[in-house]
């Protein structure tokens, strides 16, 4: 790891902002053409042959990739104050950038933070779109995007929620939304609702909290907004989900090797498949790339549908524009044949021309959404039967991951496992610390690239054995480093209970916790609410009714549960999932940090049914 010991937690915090701004797909590297771009806007006193210079250094195998220590280490030789400043400022001038001072007593003291204009104005217009027919939003929407009504409009908690739920539909329970008379406190729990559900499905929310968004922080609500409304148009860009994508193998390639590319490098594929099928040339990002939007223009009359399908008419995309001699002139003119086939969202004219990357990915997702254009190959000879979409746990393990911000982002549990990074860090998020100098970083070298990989792997095992005293027994690194996925899950399930039970102990002022103890609670806590309820354990039938979860949540917060929703006894499969997706929301809105679905209640599924648990054990010792 890079030393930092010459920064302020500020500058840091600053610097990693910076970074994940040009970090745009999140995978823990930026490219150094974008480097580039900032270092020579910046007016550095650096020569062209002196920053290739310094990127090849930093860039050991020369790909083309930087990674967040290298790019501290570009701090540190640069940081005579003017430089530090200047590209530090040129980093926010890469969008329209607002700053704005710190109001809080810590940071009131001179901190900035910024947010992009351009972003608030995507998000409202996307938001107008998706809430415009709900009458629980009636209140807010339409939003002016020209104004700050963002951010007044998410402190009541609803149009989060809403947005949560149209992102991942089902996540959150509607009744359980508090949408009439609105009071402080029923904000709060609305709140504590959208940030906890948001957690659930995969956002990274840890510095976040209800205060920054009833207040409409700007850069929390958009940093927020942007995680949901991403998951939301990535939800598709999966090959489980989409077997057409496979129309995207190359020659030579496996099917194993498509799996394991990103919902980012998929849409680049994606978009590279249609320009090759044009005769154009390829794109090889949605940045300085599509700047011209010629490539646009192009996959716009790729994608565009044909009347070929019966009951969908052809659309024909005028093409006229590419003769336009001024960029934005020629954007607006694709961007109106963009909006004959209902894809204009995310980008102005402006955002094309800048080569906004967020927004243009965002454009991107969109389009693919809408209109794919691809067909499943007939007569290829394909495993269909490998292709399966992820289980419940494995996606549950996987939100939570992301949800605590580990990077590169985990899309594929196995193969975004594979060199064991995440782990390192979950077993940082654990109290095991890990020795970095043991650990091989990427960009890993083509040859031997993977024994880098291995050595990575067993180090994490013997890490787990050794310092976190996991039950490991028969795993090894290779397992982690080829995908095993009952031993990876294992390991997973261990790093998750810790967590949990970690999060008890220090409530508890470190009292060691264990499942019996949690069992106890339970029922002593039921006990004295006059509840009848009890559980024996965590694979106690009675669980799959969700009673004993709702009648807990009631015994923590007097009043909150609305027993008239539900049915007590005698339950049919869709009654008891009733109960359970009640229950679950109910939990995350009095507090309760729950990753676990209605239907691990319902199948009584006890490793998921004790994080419950365990979860509303934490929220009730906190009101004590």
């Amino acid at each position: 790891m890079a030393s930092t010991a010459h920064f302020s937690e500020e500058e840091m915090a600053e610097l990693r902002e910076a970074f994940n701004k040009i970090d745009i797909s999140g995978n823990g590297f930026i490219d150094t053409n974008d480097l580039t771009e900032v270092l020579k806007a910046a007016n550095l006193p650096l020569p062209g042959y002196k920053a290739r210079e310094l990127i090849q250094s930093l860039t050991t195998t020369g790909n083309g990739r930087i990674s967040f220590d290298e790019f501290i280490s570009i701090f540190q030789d640069l940081k005579s104050d003017d430089v530090a400043k200047s590209f530090r400022k040129q980093i926010n001038k890469k969008e329209g950038i607002c700053a704005i001072g710190g109001t809080s007593e810590q940071s009131s003291a001179g901190t900035q933070h910024s947010y992009s204009e351009e972003e608030k104005y995507a998000f409202v217009n996307w938001i107008n779109k998706a809430l415009e027919k709900d009458p629980d939003c009636k209140h807010v929407v339409p939003m002016n995007p020209e104004t700050d009504d963002l951010f007044q409009a998410v402190g009541d908690g609803i149009v989060l929620c809403k947005m949560i739920n149209f992102s991942v539909p089902d996540t959150i329970d509607e009744r359980t939304i508090n949408k009439k008379k609105l009071t402080p406190f029923t904000i709060q729990e609305n709140l504590n609702l959208a940030l906890n559900s948001a957690s659930a499905i995969g956002c990274h929310v840890v510095n976040i909290g209800a205060e920054d968004l009833k207040e409409g922080k700007p850069y929390l609500v958009l940093g927020l907004l942007w995680q949901v409304i991403k998951i939301g148009l990535f939800a598709d860009i999966e090959i489980s989900r989409n077997e057409a994508l496979i129309a995207l193998l190359r020659e030579g390639e496996s099917l194993e090797d498509l799996m394991k590319l990103s919902p980012e490098d998929l849409l680049l594929r994606w978009a590279n498949y249609h320009l090759e099928n044009a005769g154009c040339n390829k794109v090889n990002n949605f940045s300085s790339d599509i700047k011209d939007s010629r490539a646009y223009y192009h996959l716009l009359d790729q994608v565009a549908p044909k009347g070929d399908e019966e009951g969908i008419p052809a659309i024909t995309i005028d093409m006229s524009g590419l003769r336009e001699k001024d960029d934005v002139q020629r954007a607006e003119c694709m961007l109106q044949q963009a909006e004959r086939l209902g894809c204009r969202q995310f980008v102005t004219a402006t955002d094309v021309v800048r080569g906004n990357p967020k927004l243009n990915l965002a454009f991107i997702a969109n389009l693919f959404n809408k209109y794919p254009a691809l067909h499943k190959p007939e007569n290829q000879d394909i495993d269909w039967s490998s292709i399966e979409g992820e289980t419940r746990e494995e996606r549950t393990f996987r939100n939570w991951m992301n949800s605590l911000g580990v990077n590169p982002r985990v899309n594929h549990l196995y193969s975004d496992l594979s060199d064991a990074l995440v782990i390192f860090q979950l077993y940082e998020k654990i109290k095991v610390p890990v020795d970095w100098n043991r650990v091989n970083k990427p960009p890993y070298p083509k040859l031997g690239g993977n024994m880098k990989k291995l050595e990575n792997c067993n180090y994490a095992v013997e890490l787990g054995k050794n310092q976190a005293k996991f039950s490991l027994v028969g795993i090894a690194g290779q397992d982690l480093n080829e995908g095993n996925r009952t031993l990876t899950l294992a390991l997973i399930w261990q790093l998750m209970r810790r967590y949990t039970l970690n999060i008890l102990e220090d409530i508890g002022g470190g009292e060691k916790v264990n499942d019996e103890i949690i069992v106890s609670w339970v029922n002593e806590t039921l006990t004295a609410a006059g509840k009848d309820s009890t559980i024996s354990s965590f694979k106690d039938s009675k669980i799959s009714t969700s009673m004993p979860v709702l009648d807990l949540i009631d015994a923590i917060q007097p009043g909150s549960i609305k027993y008239d929703l539900l049915k007590t006894e005698d339950l049919n499969d869709e009654e008891k999932l009733n109960n359970a997706k009640y229950a679950i929301s109910m939990a995350r809105k009095i507090g309760a940090r729950v990753y676990a679905l209605p239907e691990d209640l319902v199948e009584v599924k006890p490793k998921m049914v004790m994080t419950v648990f365990a979860c509303l054990m934490g929220k009730g010792m906190k009101k004590v």
